[in-house]
């Protein structure tokens, strides 16, 4: 059978442009020569996707750590994935504070964006020129905020002046028990539906999951681990019979909290409510009420 998996890619990128306090890669800077690891990884990452059967679908979602969009190489690797047979989806999680005429050289059938606003380190007015450019473009993507309560306005601005078609989550704030009264919960879910799904922690051990067989990440190395939250390496992608690990598990962890994570938890049947936009977290049009 044709490889059918989705992938999410993380080298060893570790630095970030902007200095959000609850990251710990905030305005953390990696050297060149660290630069160039990174970029010798993606670039063996890109011409094994190249490598696999053009009737193969692959779907692959960047999760760096830090902003990788800042660096041209990576630019030019999602505008090469895009334009690949097997490739269905390539799409990035970003902060969208790098220049965007990258994306016209990318297939807009395959590209997609997983962007998050971050109110302490850019103007509303500035994330929604970059939006309006992506609008412009034709670009599909997806906005996000942390759901910090004093964020709720900036959340509510986003929300009236977004292309009504463009999906606004809500990310929860899970530190602190009980952080949210029943009116935050209320306005976070007047403007993101889907916001009660990720407010919650999920009891996850021993349920079946689609990690390690539909879903899997990879680091720099070609490792393959089931998702980020789970640390055992089952196989690596650069070995000739790595497909042999692919196949379904049980979650191993007591609890999921993370969007990434929980979304291919079987029970929740979340594939209905996201379809083909799973990975840039873009549920479909009959999932949506803004």
């Amino acid at each position: 059978m044709a490889l059918d998996l989705s992938i999410l890619y993380r080298g060893s990128l570790s630095s970030c442009n902007y200095g959000c306090e609850y990251c710990p890669f905030a305005k953390r800077t990696n050297t060149a020569i660290e630069l160039a690891n990174d970029k010798a990884e993606l670039d063996r990452f890109v011409n094994w996707v190249s490598d696999r059967h053009p009737t193969a679908k692959i779907g692959v979602l960047f999760t760096p750590w830090g902003e990788a969009l800042i660096h041209r190489y990576y630019q030019s690797a999602i505008a090469k994935l895009s334009h690949l047979p097997q490739v269905t989806k390539v799409a990035i999680q970003t902060n969208l504070a790098c220049d965007l005429d990258w994306v016209k050289n990318c297939n807009l059938d395959t590209l997609a964006l997983w962007t998050t606003f971050h109110p302490m380190e850019v103007s509303i007015e500035q994330f929604l020129a970059r939006c309006r450019t992506l609008d412009l473009h034709n670009v599909k993507y997806s906005v996000g905020i942390v759901g910090l309560k004093e964020h709720q306005h900036q959340a509510q601005l986003l929300r009236q002046e977004l292309d009504p078609d463009v999906y606004l989550w809500v990310n929860a704030y899970k530190r602190q028990p009980d952080y949210y009264t029943p009116a935050d919960l209320d306005l976070f879910t007047q403007i993101d539906r889907l916001f009660p799904i990720n407010n919650q922690v999920y009891d996850t051990l021993g349920k079946p999951c689609r990690t390690g067989h539909k879903a899997i990440t990879v680091d720099g190395s070609g490792t393959i681990r089931r998702c980020h939250f789970i640390p055992d390496s089952i196989g690596n992608i650069y070995d000739v019979d790595f497909e042999e690990s692919l196949f379904p598990r049980t979650c191993q962890n007591q609890v999921c909290r993370c969007h990434i994570g929980y979304v291919h938890l079987e029970e929740l049947n979340l594939e209905k409510v996201y379809g083909d936009g799973i990975l840039e977290r873009i549920p479909s049009a009959r999932s949506r009420a803004f």
